[in-house]
């Protein structure tokens, strides 16, 4: 389920206060300051810290989604 674009110019953060990338295909949006991933399931993002993922440094993956997502919004 997609967010709308009006949700997703209202969310940010809760732990670094930055906007959030939507990645639609892996149902998450991702904080590049805190290097957080969050769930998006059945279309509510899950904005709690507690339900967090750190973005592992290796992780090429979410690495690459994040440049093409700052591409798309360029």
């Amino acid at each position: 389920m997609k967010l709308s674009t009006e949700l997703l110019n209202l969310i940010v953060c809760p732990v670094s206060g930055d906007k959030l990338i939507y990645d639609q295909d892996q149902s998450i949006l991702i904080s590049k300051k805190a290097r957080l991933i969050y769930p998006v399931v059945d279309g509510i993002p899950l904005l709690l810290a507690s339900e967090a993922k750190k973005i592992p440094l290796d992780s090429s993956k979410i690495k690459t989604g994040i440049e093409e997502k700052e591409k798309i919004e360029s």
